[in-house]
């Protein structure tokens, strides 16, 4: 119950551990955290601990870890030495080391554990934490660079510590190196196009530790100072040029080196300024309403391929300039729907990424559209014979009327020349009876029967005649009702 209670008061007090309770007088003071993170010290805590066993007096050689002395037989109250002690990580300011629990941790409980190291060619080991602790791995910090140390780590009961697990080889503490890289931007892995007098501005990150060397070339020369400013900082490169020229154009290569490693990148930069125009054109023929014009490229693309030409025409009279075609790439063309009558002159620009050249090649010679002797033969006039026999296109159609009520029959019909209608009832010709009134206007035919009685009901033909021949067509017409009423009228009227 007693051991239990020490061994609780003993990691409590490991837990809440502080660089304060070490020696100030250390060069450098060490800090420690909650973790497990202490820092080393010099000199051992003010506090009393059992003291882990001390290495010999002689001082240890260089390259040599420092000797211990030899444990003496240890009792059954006090733990064995921790297990697979192991370097887990170090930096230029820290390490971390890790161990596992002792196979056996004496009758009187495990209270914790001593962190140790010595450093190489000293002969005292010195505490890292002044009180055991109950964690099984440590972060030591704030260490010299440079410093090569041995590290020990004890378990401790109450009894006293146990024999330590010490590591084979001194842990050095160095600056890490981190292999240079390169990060070129997105809009820099393709040629970088600029203009004549624009400025070029190249920022390149690169990556690596401790800080690279940084240099530039220019087509595998070195850059001319005086038109290109070069600064690099930590992390990256940024080459200026003020006002770039076409000569700036080419390779330009960043290289970063760091001992004895190197990246490389290459950033294609393009200069490019308008065209010259055509180097001459010439009128090679005209006919009709048409001219075909040729040229030759310009001397000068500026400083990169050409987008194509631009033609134009003008007419003498009116002197405007009107595109005919634009970006093409051949050089020679035709010029077609030109006015007869009309001169025409031409031109050509040349194209590339900056726009059209500022001047452009005019041809000497105007082209003349002439006007052709066209002479008008008319055809021949045939005139068509539209003479036709008559020809019924709506027959007659039988009807049926009332008595006192005027009725009309219809019919239509076709011929040319225009035909002579006859009318006819039960085959005797009707023309010229006051009855009867007969219309033909537009090829149709119209009898108009005034006031019919029974006795106008029979056969009526409609007949068409000219000097191709006739036609006809009949229809029966029936007054209905009435009869008697017209017999009785016709009686005489006796008197009383």
């Amino acid at each position: 119950m007693a051991s239990s209670e020490m061994t609780g008061k003993a990691t409590s007090e490991a837990s809440v551990s502080t660089p304060e309770e070490t020696e100030p007088e250390t060069a450098k003071a060490p800090t420690t955290e909650p973790s497990g993170e202490v820092a080393a010290s010099e000199s051992t805590g003010q506090e009393q601990v059992p003291e882990p066993q001390k290495p010999q007096d002689a001082a240890p050689a260089a390259s040599a870890m420092p000797a211990t002395t030899k444990p003496e037989p240890l009792s059954e109250d006090v733990p064995s030495a921790p297990l697979r002690l192991t370097l887990e990580d170090v930096s230029h300011s820290s390490l971390t080391v890790s161990w596992e629990p002792p196979e056996k941790l004496g009758k009187l409980g495990l209270q914790g554990y001593v962190l140790e190291f010595c450093r190489e060619g000293a002969s005292e080991w010195v505490p890292v934490n002044p009180r055991p602790v109950m964690v099984t791995q440590q972060t030591v910090r704030n260490l010299a660079l440079g410093d090569k140390l041995f590290l020990r780590v004890t378990a401790v009961s109450s009894a006293g510590a146990g024999p330590p697990a010490v590591l084979d080889q001194p842990v050095h503490i160095q600056e890490i190196t981190e292999a240079p890289k390169i990060r070129v931007p997105r809009h820099l892995r393709q040629t970088y196009i600029r203009r004549v007098g624009e400025s070029i501005n190249l920022q390149i990150p690169f990556q690596g530790k401790p800080k690279p060397q940084a240099s530039w070339t220019h087509n595998g020369h070195a850059l001319d100072s005086k038109r290109v400013n070069v600064r690099s900082g930590d992390q990256d490169s940024i080459l200026f040029i003020r006002s770039a020229q076409r000569s700036d154009s080419g390779c330009y290569e960043l290289t970063v080196h760091l001992e004895g490693l190197e990246a490389k990148a290459n950033i294609d930069i393009l200069v490019i300024e308008k065209p010259g125009p055509p180097s001459s054109i010439k009128l090679l023929d005209v006919w009709g309403c048409n001219a075909a014009v040729e040229w030759t490229p310009p001397q000068d693309t500026g400083n990169t391929e050409l987008l194509g030409y631009t033609v134009q025409k003008a007419d003498k009279k009116t002197g405007q300039w009107f595109t005919v075609l634009e970006r093409y790439h051949p050089t020679t063309c035709t010029i077609s729907d030109l006015i007869i009558g009309n001169s025409y002159s031409f031109r050509v620009f040349s194209e590339n990424l900056c726009g059209l050249s500022d001047l452009a090649t005019t041809t000497k010679e105007l082209a003349h559209i002439h006007k052709a002797d066209i002479t008008a033969k008319p055809r021949e006039f045939i005139e068509r014979d539209f003479s036709e026999a008559p020809s019924f296109t709506q027959p007659l159609a039988d009807h049926t009327s009332t008595p006192g009520y005027s009725t009309q029959l219809f019919c239509s019909v076709r011929a040319s020349p225009k035909p002579k209608i006859i009318w006819m009832k039960n085959k005797m010709d009707i023309q010229g009876d006051p009855k009867y009134r007969a219309v033909s206007e537009q090829g149709v035919c119209t009898l108009e029967i005034r006031k019919p009685s029974p006795f106008d009901s029979g056969v009526y033909t409609c007949k068409a005649i000219n000097v191709l021949g006739e036609a006809s067509v009949d229809c029966r017409l029936e007054v209905k009702g009435g009869s008697q009423k017209v017999a009785l009228s016709t009686l005489p009227q006796w008197k009383a």
